[in-house]
């Protein structure tokens, strides 16, 4: 399915009133975080999406495609749903190897090119986790990380979906950064619901919620760009510290200090 833009029209918030966001339009290759504490309606709103809202959910949103509502064929033909929505949940997953689960994936979806394109899918797939996920693995059998990273890939290589929904993947292990710079090099439309400021900030725009309501969109600034840089040297030393934990490594005082310091002077 071609798409150009896509518009999500405010409904209403939790106690009745109108969303004070009365509409979001994003067009392809932009990348948005959908930011709020626990509870304000991040997970509700990507639902929406997902399920292409048109007057009949809770909050009363609608979903526009180029300025027209989703056809029907698109809403009940799982093959022709321009949407993928990678959950926290992956225990729906079947015990097929890794390589059949995405063979069959890739014969539905690309045809003709099933052994190139899975080859590019656990690439993708590869750079997102810390350890490599092997194609003859049990789908049951990877960890929580290495099952979304897999589902991230096969939704963008394989689905080839125009818009993508990822929820909360700072829990996963992904290598966040990793992540949007692959992203950014496909022309679709990525959600994220995120408490993490370095994907936030990463982000072209955020919509915060509160109270079920989009409350106000924010765009990406140059003073942000600044701060999302300064955050992610600081995460990349906790990433750093957190491999040699888990690789087994003791952490030494003066390595610590240094990588303050280190920190201070940029």
């Amino acid at each position: 399915m071609d798409i150009n833009y896509l518009e999500i029209i405010g409904g209403y918030g939790r106690h009745g009133a109108e969303e004070p966001v009365r509409k979001v339009s994003l067009k392809m290759g932009d990348i948005v975080s959908i930011v709020g504490p626990t509870g304000s309606g991040k997970t509700e709103l990507i639902n929406d999406v997902e399920r292409f809202a048109d007057d009949n959910t809770p909050s009363r949103r609608r979903l526009l495609i180029d300025g027209k509502s989703v056809p029907e064929e698109s809403v009940g033909d799982p093959s022709k749903n321009p949407i993928a929505l990678i959950t926290q949940h992956t225990n729906f997953l079947s015990d097929l190897p890794v390589q059949e689960f995405l063979e069959i994936h890739a014969s539905i979806r690309q045809a003709g090119h099933t052994e190139s394109v899975i080859e590019r899918t656990l690439d993708f797939a590869n750079q997102l986790t810390g350890e490599s996920i092997i194609l003859d693995s049990a789908m049951t059998e990877l960890s929580g990380g290495q099952t979304r990273a897999l589902l991230i890939a096969d939704a963008v290589v394989i689905g080839n979906s125009p818009i993508i929904l990822l929820d909360e993947i700072e829990n996963a292990g992904i290598h966040r950064t990793k992540a949007l710079e692959l992203l950014k090099n496909y022309r679709k439309i990525f959600f994220f619901v995120t408490h993490d400021p370095r994907i936030a900030l990463l982000s072209d725009f955020r919509i915060v919620m509160k109270g079920g309501a989009m409350q106000k969109i924010i765009s990406r600034n140059e003073k942000e760009k600044k701060i999302a840089e300064g955050i992610k040297k600081m995460d990349d030393v906790l990433s750093d510290f957190r491999a040699k934990i888990r690789a087994g490594d003791s952490l030494e005082e003066d390595e610590f200090e240094r990588r303050m310091k280190e920190l201070s002077y940029n």
